[in-house]
């Protein structure tokens, strides 16, 4: 195992970074991975199949991460590639709930396909499921603000879920087993590049969906899949594999492996201790998430820049977000800074 302090080593952040609910800093091994394979591409010295193996190391280590086995994980680029093929899955005359407020890239597939969407406050997701919902899809921690779901309660419902842990993935503990569909990006939370997404399914619900984005990769053997007829797909989830951005995955084992070793549980609690040592020095409600958002007066984003401070505007509040990259000394920083000009 790899204690928090020893992980914290492997990033060098500029001054007080608190964004990673935008994109996550690479530790250092991934970043001297990536270095060494773009020198590789550049001097044409790599083999194409040699990508195979670190995508297979990151495939694995989010499996452990998220408590499913490899073969029912498929890879690819982004959340929205799988969300469409589920939305292509259902009726259009089916109920589909969602939170409102939601991520786009959850939702935006089932409105383009013209299916029967609702949208509730997130709170009242499990209360408003009917006997006619056919799926809800939902982030675990909302992108927006940090709140997190009651899955606890939705899967007391017995629906179906899309969950999307894109925010969640790599801090909060997560059972994918215990959900239909996960789907997450994987340059958040998990420290990965762009370019990277991961998508389980339960393996009753194989069948249930059409790879629509069928290629070579979504093969048995995908450089035995490049040429010709007939179709021939993966039995497992990797029939669902879309191409891989090569780079990103060189730099995305070595980030997801660090997580595995950390552990998620020791993560959880690291960054929900920043987050509530935060929230409780500028005087905000506690509530347990790793993000914290709250309404900024007009003199923060001049105060952040000359402090080195760096955190987000998402949906008209400051966000805020805690994670390996973050050290005490940062939160009695950044909460130096900012209180008083917060609520």
């Amino acid at each position: 195992m790899t204690s928090i302090e020893q992980a914290r080593r492997e990033f060098d952040p500029a001054g007080v970074y608190l964004n990673t609910a935008t994109f996550g800093l690479p530790p250092r091994a991934s970043w001297n991975a990536l270095q060494s394979a773009l020198i590789a591409w550049r001097s044409g010295t790599v083999s194409a199949a040699d990508y195979d193996e670190p995508l297979g190391r990151a495939r694995a280590a989010y499996g452990e991460l998220v408590g499913v086995e490899p073969g029912l994980i498929a890879v690819g680029s982004q959340v929205s590639v799988f969300a469409g093929m589920i939305a292509a899955s259902l009726p259009t005359d089916c109920d589909i709930l969602v939170a409102e407020g939601e991520f786009t890239s959850l939702t935006f597939p089932f409105f383009a396909l013209g299916h029967q969407v609702r949208e509730v406050p997130l709170e009242q997701l499990a209360d408003e499921v009917r006997p006619e919902t056919a799926l809800v899809a939902v982030s675990a921690v909302q992108s927006s603000d940090g709140r997190v779901a009651d899955l606890a309660a939705l899967r007391a419902t017995g629906v179906r879920v899309l969950l999307d842990t894109t925010q969640a993935a790599g801090w909060l503990p997560i059972d994918a087993s215990q959900y239909t569909f996960t789907v997450a990006g994987g340059y958040k939370w998990m420290l990965a590049p762009r370019g990277t997404a991961f998508f389980t399914v339960q393996p009753e619900y194989l069948d249930t969906l059409t790879p629509i984005n069928a290629n070579w990769y979504a093969g048995p053997s995908p450089w035995t899949s490049i040429y010709g007829s007939p179709l021939r797909l993966a039995e497992d989830a990797r029939r669902f594999n879309v191409s891989p951005a090569w780079h990103s995955w060189v730099a995305a084992a070595p980030a997801l492996e660090l997580l595995r070793e950390v552990g998620v549980d020791a993560i959880h609690a690291h960054n929900l201790g920043l987050a509530a040592d935060f929230r409780s020095a500028v005087g905000l409600a506690p509530y347990e998430s790793a993000i914290v958002s709250a309404e900024a007066d007009e003199k923060v984003p001049a105060l952040m820049e000359q402090a080195g401070i760096v955190a987000a505007v998402r949906a008209g509040r400051l966000r805020m977000a805690f994670h390996l990259t973050t050290t005490a000394e940062d939160v009695a920083r950044a909460a130096e800074v900012l209180v008083g000009h917060l609520r």
